[in-house]
């Protein structure tokens, strides 16, 4: 996925600017870059965060930074920011984007005589192509249009120019841009968790397709937001940060709803309640309270070196990173009846192998909890399971076994309580080896972020999605 965050001060912004694009942080684990404008001049630096952190690998680059606006991002795709010389001027951007039909885009540009010089292992760069796009219009809310009208996917970004930074939300606000106020300037960023500690305060969430000019004096609004939202829900249920907001709905708020709500209907005899960390933990508070038992830390995340998940290059050694963070606590876990809570179940390979050693260090009863609906349909919009096939989705492969094609009921799989529904997280069950294994309803999900079902993208759920 990927996060990014720009500001503009009446004085400089270099720390804030630093410090917030490390705020978002946990939503990316590839590459990382920023930019700054100093009287017309671009500094930029990118590097390669798969194996460190984003501060480690820029803090020594501060003192050639300078100026009083920039923008920056972390990023699962491209490297960015790209810098641009235009008949619009002087830009630097970066995206939160995937891009469906990129070949298609890319011939069309190159068929207009343009030419690609960013690529990353033998891609187009998508912020480039997305710069092209912009490069196109008379203006740079014209060009952002025509980037909403031709790109299939979803797209939002900050563009850094001389005379402000401009933040254009997807045209249907699958990712979020958050505007916030401080004492000598604005900031926008994809997480609210990075205003605080630098003296900013939510002021304004973009609409859908809105787009806003930020100065260090104040936001002017370039485009009003469109009628049809749909939000990532899973930014909620995964991606977002505790104390992040999006459409003014906190997510650990949300995770904690959905505790109480499984927990006041579970019919199980359990001892105690643990959150799978991190995503997991608001979601196990809501439980023990929904269900009447102690919350206690049957595994713990071994933060002084695994603070964060960086993405190795292959899914044996993730699968290594997945057990190597967590420790299950013996103490707790001999001879109990546990409930363990978790975001979701993707593939199912790491949960399979956290139970096994669950019940190594003596459970009695594991049983496992997740907050949101199965997973049946790969994400077209954020690719937030960075899942290359829907046949690693692990409901898929139920699905295969159960109907020898995997592509066959899906609305039935989808329907919770359907015999076919039931019938799937069944044999899910039975692959993890757990006691017991229950979801949540799409209609808890709904309920407990607060917004609208048309308003919430739910399509890995259901299939149901504006394209």
């Amino acid at each position: 996925m990927g996060g990014f965050f720009g500001t503009i001060k009446k004085t400089s912004c270099v720390t804030d600017l630093f410090y917030g694009i490390d705020y978002n942080s946990h939503m990316g684990t590839k590459r990382a870059g920023m930019a700054m404008i100093n009287n017309g001049v671009f500094t930029r630096a990118i590097h390669n965060i798969s194996n460190s952190y984003f501060r480690t690998k820029f803090e020594s680059e501060l003192p050639t930074f300078s100026g009083q606006s920039g923008i920056g991002v972390i990023s699962d795709t491209d490297a960015q920011p790209i810098i641009v010389n235009c008949h619009l001027g002087k830009f630097a951007i970066v995206t939160v984007a995937r891009v469906n039909n990129l070949p298609e885009l890319e011939k069309e540009l190159l068929d207009k005589g343009n030419h690609f010089c960013e690529h990353s292992n033998n891609l187009t760069n998508q912020s480039e192509l997305v710069s092209m796009l912009i490069a196109e219009g008379k203006t740079f809310t014209e060009g952002i249009e025509n980037v909403f009208q031709k790109l299939k996917g979803s797209c939002s970004m900050l563009i850094l120019t001389e005379n402000g930074i401009i933040a254009a939300r997807d045209k249907y606000g699958r990712t979020p841009i958050v505007i916030g106020k401080g004492a000598d300037g604005y900031a926008a960023s994809s997480e609210s968790c990075a205003f605080p500690n630098l003296g900013y305060e939510t002021h304004y969430f973009l609409g859908p397709g809105e787009i806003v000019m930020l100065t260090a004096n104040g936001m002017t609004q370039l485009r009003k937001p469109g009628d049809k939202m749909q939000v990532c829900s899973f930014l909620w249920v995964y991606y977002g940060y505790p104390v992040c907001e999006y459409e003014g709905r906190n997510v650990d708020q949300m995770r904690y709803q959905c505790g109480v709500e499984m927990g006041r209907h579970d019919d199980i005899e359990a001892d105690f309640v643990s959150g799978i960390p991190d995503s997991g933990i608001g979601m196990a508070l809501g439980y023990a309270t929904g269900k009447g038992i102690p919350y206690q830390r049957g595994v713990v995340k071994y933060t002084p070196t695994w603070p964060r998940s960086f993405t190795p290059p292959n899914q044996q050694m993730r699968e290594l990173v997945a057990k190597m963070k967590l420790i299950p606590n013996r103490s707790l876990l001999h001879g109990k009846r546990a409930v363990f809570c978790d975001d979701s179940i993707v593939r199912g390979t790491q949960l399979k192998d956290h139970v096994s050693e669950l019940y190594d260090y003596g459970a009695k009863d594991i049983h496992i909890r997740i907050s949101c609906p199965p997973l049946i349909y790969p994400c077209k919009f954020l690719n937030f399971t960075g899942s290359k096939s829907e046949m690693e989705l692990i409901t898929r492969r139920m699905i295969q076994q159960l109907e020898g094609d995997p592509h066959k009921n899906l609305e039935a799989y989808a329907t919770t309580g359907s015999p076919q529904y039931c019938r799937m997280v069944e044999s899910i069950r039975k692959q993890m080896n757990v006691s017991s294994l229950k979801f949540n309803s799409l209609e808890t999900l709904v309920k407990a972020i607060g917004l609208p079902k048309a308003c919430i993208c739910t399509h890995c759920f259901d299939g149901s999605s504006y394209e």
